[in-house]
């Protein structure tokens, strides 16, 4: 029996454990169902989440419904905007609540919400972002005839790892609460019941373009209680910090239908002056629980009244503090003398009624003080500001006192003493006549360090003097770096650019004794890992320097100064105008000098786009050609082979194109052009690779002896290719024409052609010339090209001078040929005709014994008669062979007359 009573146990709690397991696989889809059909119905927004989990073991006895990734989307009039998303929202529900039918509601008992992110908007036309509930008027039937619905029974709820954004652009208010905890236990299924509540944050404050919070802490542990039946919400028992200020509150809100209602009281719990420094952000007033402290330091508040859409509660806020002091432990000095009045109040209710009284605000450090007050009102409407500023400071005593942030090193006596009284609408029309500004600073021995600047900032005096509609610097003057400045002028916007974000307007003049513009490079650090790496190789942003032109400064500036420093360059006696303007700088009537030579420049730099961008027009005089290629990159890449001259010369150049981060060309994204005027008569051939190359090839022409005289050369340059205009120059009487491209990493492409006199072509041609004996041979030229190509310090030369030589030579020798026969020709005449009835007055002998020898061989050659009126000797040989030796002989002659020798 007991054997059956043990088996029908186990097999209920296997049916059991079966239920659990089995359960979620059947009833999670109804869940995720009831939960997207129930907020679509009845909201103007859209819920969605990837995955819905349910599990019955996790929180036994009750289950947990497991929401992920869930993402609620506006509709119009914010179409697509996320009103809230979150990683992951958990409910917790009795394991019954599971079973209820389509009509009843489902309890819901615990509330967890990790990762969320609340996007609150309101226009500029008062729509609000999270008014998205159905209107009445409108049927919201399908979930009101399901009964499906939750009923909430919470015990606990917790909020973790969330950002609350509330924009409210109609009024310019933004509210940022990030990195929120927050925790609440309590019964609120009781129509009265307290809830045990904690929270902290950061928090954010913004109104107008004014930051008042900017990420403080605040925490607050409270006990407050909660009447559903009034919609009343009470602070029983609580303490509130703000940075390290504790406060402790009092009252109730209550939330009507169509307005809520208002009545709190706040104030410090103690009045030790420490409250006061715990007001300020921990990171800037650093530990303050062993700060000596005297007198007191009081705040309290009162916000009383009704909240609809016309009104705000009445609150009065009082800040005092009475001939207080401080001193940090490590610190040598100590602030004393302080002094504090403030009042912040609205006595009806409308927001732009809102004023603040600054009737005492006062401290000093030593023998230093400093002493403000100030009355703003309409401080939600129509602002109007009436202050005045009065103090005299050692700006080193700052540090000595107070623990500021250890990059801020400020040095220097400041002498203030400043009224002013404006209102915001005459800013905001900019109707700066309407504005009162009047007084004095000076400041003298002022130095500045930061990280943010590459060298110290030192101001030996600075002076201006304020007026109603205009700033007059007075002076300014002072050194960073290698620099030294002096300027004067006019800031004729100041308060539109401190409140509208206006452009500093002025006019100013510039004087330097040096300036290098190195000195005012700051240092940019990209905000992620480089890119075109894999992960591995990530790595972290390097610090990069750029220089940019301030965009909010529109000047007008006439500079002048005896050296400036850019890049590798020294210019002296500068002077011209500079316009900035929109983060381009025009520069007009600019001149220096440089190289021993004049410069007259005219353009504009940009930095307005991510890269710099410069047009400038220059025209030089009496540059040193030699220094000048060789300091400037530009010159060096357009004209290499210009470094080896030894002179000056005159240039106009137009370029344009991109800078690098310190303002210097981007080679390969210039255009423009060059002419030049080259006046030089020396030529330094043994360090141009190229001429000692050519001159190789070319052994007739010395390049020392080059004449350059009335060279003129003009160059176009884009896309880091430069093309080279045919020019001229003369070595001798040889007239040399080159041309060609080269690229900007002196890949050359060049032609060299001339006409080469005969004489030059060597001792060969020369002889030739003189054989033949002809004057007019004298001024035979042939043409020659020279081809040079590689690079200019590896050159490959080629020239057709060879082929050229050997076509002469053989021209020279067909003429010398031609020129001996023709020769041989006219004495064979000459002598035929003595013969056959030449001149009388020959000479007996030779002319008898030559006539002799022509008859004889005439005779054998022509087979004429054997009678003849001369003797002939008798000879022994045969006649056969007496007449071989006749044709041998008269070959022999007729050889010689015709320049050619017998075989």
């Amino acid at each position: 029996m007991k054997k059956k009573i043990f088996w029908g146990l186990g097999v209920i709690v296997l049916l059991i454990v079966a239920v659990l397991v089995a359960a979620p696989f059947f009833l999670e889809s109804k869940i995720g169902d009831i939960i997207k059909n129930n907020v679509n119905n009845n909201v103007n927004a859209t819920l969605d989440f990837s995955k819905a989990d349910l599990s019955l073991f996790s929180n036994f006895p009750n289950a947990e419904v497991s929401l992920e990734d869930v993402v609620l989307l506006n509709k119009a009039p914010f179409e697509g905007d996320t009103l809230f998303a979150s990683k992951k929202v958990a409910l917790a529900m009795g394991i019954g609540e599971l079973f209820k039918g389509q009509d009843e509601p489902i309890g819901i008992k615990s509330l967890t919400v990790d990762g969320a992110s609340v996007n609150v908007t309101i226009d500029k036309e008062e729509n609000a972002s999270f008014d998205i509930a159905v209107p009445s008027d409108e049927p919201s039937a399908p979930a009101d005839a399901s009964g499906d619905g939750f009923n909430l029974d919470l015990q606990s709820y917790s909020i973790t790892n969330t950002n609350i954004v509330y924009d409210d652009q109609s009024t310019g208010m933004r509210l940022v609460i990030s990195d929120m905890q927050h925790s609440g236990k309590g019964d609120l299924s009781a129509e009265k019941s307290e809830l045990d509540t904690f929270t902290e944050a950061l928090v954010s404050f913004e109104m107008d373009s004014t930051n008042y919070l900017n990420k403080n802490k605040i925490e607050l542990d409270a006990v407050i209680g909660i009447d559903l039946k009034e919609n009343k919400y009470t602070f029983l028992k609580n303490e509130a910090l703000i940075n390290q200020l504790a406060l402790v509150f009092d009252g109730f809100i209550k939330i009507n239908e169509n307005s809520q209602e208002i009545d709190i009281t706040f104030k410090t719990p103690s009045s030790d002056f420490k409250n006061f420094l715990a007001v300020i952000p921990e990171e800037y007033s650093k530990n303050i629980e062993d700060v000596k402290t005297t007198g007191n330091f009081m705040l309290e508040g009162k916000f009383n009244g009704v909240v609809d859409e016309e009104h705000i509660p009445k609150f009065n806020i009082k800040i005092y503090s009475d001939n207080a002091s401080f001193k940090y432990p490590d610190l040598p000095k100590g602030v004393r003398n302080v002094f504090i009045d403030t009042k912040i109040n609205n006595t009806t209710g409308i927001a732009e009624d809102t004023y603040v009284d600054i009737d005492k605000l006062s401290f000093m450090i030593d023998e230093d003080k400093f002493d403000m007050t100030a009355h703003i009102k309409e401080l939600m409407g129509n602002t109007k500001v009436d202050a005045h500023i009065d103090g005299k400071m050692n700006l080193a005593n700052l540090k000595k006192a107070y623990p500021v942030p250890a990059d801020l090193d400020l040095k220097g006596l400041l002498d203030v003493d400043v009224k002013t009284a404006f209102d915001m609408a005459s800013i905001e029309k900019e109707q700066y006549e309407k504005t009162t500004t009047d007084g004095k600073v000076s400041l003298s021995d002022f130095e500045y360090n930061s990280d943010e600047i590459p060298n110290p900032v030192k101001l030996k005096s600075t002076k201006l003097t304020f007026n109603p509609s205009t700033v007059t610097l007075n002076e300014l003057s002072g050194t960073t770096g290698k620099t030294d400045f002096n300027a004067k002028g006019t800031i004729k916007n100041l308060l539109g650019f401190m409140f509208n974000d206006e452009k500093v307007e002025g006019d100013f003049d510039l004087s330097s004794n040096t300036f290098a513009l190195s000195d005012f490079m700051v240092e940019e650090t990209p905000a992620g890992p480089s890119e075109g790496k894999t992960e591995g190789e990530k790595t972290e942003g390097v610090a990069e320097e750029k220089i940019k032109i301030p965009s909010f400064l529109d000047a007008n500036i006439n500079a002048s100064a005896n050296t400036v420093l850019y890049d590798n360059l020294t210019l002296k006696d500068v002077k011209g105008n500079l316009k900035i303007k929109d983060e381009k700088a025009t520069l007009t009537n600019m001149t220096s000098s440089i190289f021993n030579g004049k410069m007259a420049f005219n353009g504009e730099v940009s930095t307005k786009e991510e890269t710099p961008t410069f047009a400038m027009n220059l025209d030089m005089k009496q540059l040193g050609i030699s220094e000048t290629f060789k300091s400037l990159d530009l010159l060096k890449a357009v004209a290499p082979i210009a470094q080896i001259l030894k002179g000056t010369m005159d240039t106009d150049i137009k370029l344009s194109g991109s800078l690098t981060d310190d303002l210097v060309p981007d080679l390969l994204t210039l255009t423009g052009d060059i002419f030049a005027d080259i006046m030089t008569k020396e030529v330094d051939a043994e360090s141009a690779p190229m001429l000692t190359s050519l001159n190789s090839k070319l052994n007739f022409i010395d390049m020392k002896q080059l004449n350059l005289d009335d060279l003129k050369t003009k160059l176009t340059f884009e896309n880091g290719v430069v093309n080279v205009k045919p020019f001229t120059v003369k070595y001798k009487d040889i007239a040399i024409d080159v041309g060609g491209t080269h690229t900007f990493n002196k890949e050359m492409k060049y032609t060299a052609t001339m006409e080469v006199p005969a004489k030059y072509l060597g001792s060969d041609v020369s002889k030739l010339i003189a054989q033949i004996g002809e004057n007019d041979l004298e001024d035979l030229k042939i043409p020659v090209v020279a081809n040079i190509g590689g690079s200019y310090d590896n050159p490959k030369v080629s020239t057709d001078l060879g082929s050229g030589v050997k076509t002469l030579t053989s021209q020279l020798v067909e003429i010398q040929k031609q020129k001996l026969i023709n020769k041989g020709k006219d004495k064979a005449k000459d002598l035929l005709g003595d013969v056959l009835g030449g001149s009388k007055s020959e000479t007996e002998g030779e002319t008898k014994s030559t006539k002799d020898d022509v008859k004889e061989v005439l005779g054998g050659l022509l087979g004429g008669s054997k009678k003849d009126t001369t003797t002939v000797k008798t000879d022994t040989a045969a006649p056969e062979k007496k007449e071989d030796v006749v044709k041998e002989k008269a070959k022999n002659i007729l050889g010689g007359l015709l320049g050619k020798k017998s075989n």
